[in-house]
């Protein structure tokens, strides 16, 4: 026989509340909220709107589409291919790396 033990929503809640006070959010901060901008970076990050929409469980892409509301951006949300390459590259700066030699 196997057991499931389901929490109440409450205790989600409760949790979400904690963590949003301990870290110092103002704003209010529910399940839906983590959804929301799960879904939003999703896209901003340029995954696919089926994809998303799987991932949410929609049956009607309409409904994932809501999520592109934030994304209209106009002409400032377009970059260039060539503005990402004068983004400096972070340097590896291990302990392996460091202690190395060149061969």
């Amino acid at each position: 026989m196997i057991r499931r033990h389901h929490l109440d929503e409450s205790v989600l809640a409760r949790a979400l509340k904690e963590a949003r006070r301990d870290a110092g959010i103002a704003k209010p901060v529910s399940a839906h909220t983590l959804r929301h901008s799960f879904a939003t970076h999703l896209l901003e990050f340029g995954h696919d709107i089926r994809t998303v929409q799987e991932l949410l469980g929609h049956s009607d892409v309409s409904t994932t589409m809501i999520y592109t509301h934030v994304m209209n951006k106009g002409a400032r949300g377009v970059k260039s291919p060539l503005d990402r390459l004068e983004q400096p590259r972070a340097e590896y700066r291990g302990a392996a790396a460091q202690s190395a030699s060149p061969i």
